[in-house]
């Protein structure tokens, strides 16, 4: 951790910021992808193309092709979701921390430097589905700085944060891909509470899921 400060945001971070969730969320496009192969409907649509394709055609040419060409196109749709969840989080949160996070009460963002480049964000603020609880968010670090520690640094950031102002405990929500983020906090300490089909049509067709987290500070207290 030598040469790590972990400082609040400042005006002049929000490019570095925004680079570091877009590269951040891009990472998990290919492991989601691999997730809508796993599923028994793709799987079924597929087989089916395929099957259909080679008994009328009599060919291995034309069905091979026109998998290829879903395979694609299912790439395409994976990766189209995920620019969209980043446009849409550039246009709102992350394109006004200042106001979002700073400016509120019992909120804050936080960034990771190393010899004046920022390589890591975390942010919290009140949980609006667990009331007396603050929620973890935007906690990504740069791919070439992982490893150092600093993403337990950053979770101690909030938990401490939220300790001192009273609140009982610290909640996040993951997806399930992201495999390495789960196995980090439940190296911190917490909980999985659930894992739940994210509400909207693409997601249950997929069956893509989030996970809640929680890491209760009165027991995590009692444990130092």
């Amino acid at each position: 951790m030598a040469g790590i400060q972990i400082r609040k945001y400042r005006d002049e971070d929000s490019e570095a910021v925004k680079e570091i969730f877009t590269l951040g969320m891009s990472e998990h496009v290919p492991s989601s992808f691999m997730h809508l192969l796993k599923q028994p409907l793709t799987q079924m649509v597929l087989m089916c193309v395929f099957c259909a394709l080679m008994a009328s055609s009599k060919s291995f040419l034309l069905p091979i092709l026109a998998v290829t060409l879903l395979l694609a196109g299912a790439r395409q749709f994976v990766g189209h979701m995920f620019s969209r969840y980043i446009e849409t989080s550039l246009k709102k949160d992350l394109n006004c921390v200042r106001e979002t996070y700073l400016e509120q009460k019992d909120a804050c963002f936080w960034v990771a430097e190393i010899e004046g480049r920022v390589v890591g964000t975390v942010a919290c603020l009140p949980a609006e589905r667990v009331p007396g609880c603050l929620e973890l968010k935007r906690m990504s670090v740069r791919r070439t700085h992982r490893g150092m520690g600093i993403a337990k640094a950053l979770c101690r950031t909030v938990a401490d944060f939220t300790r001192d102002r009273g609140y009982a405990a610290v909640v996040l929500y993951t997806s399930m891909v992201q495999t390495d983020a789960q196995k980090l906090y439940e190296h911190m300490g917490y909980d999985k509470i659930r894992e739940f089909v994210i509400p909207e049509l693409v997601a249950k067709i997929t069956n893509f899921s989030l996970v809640e987290y929680r890491l209760d500070l009165q027991r995590d207290r009692k444990g130092d």
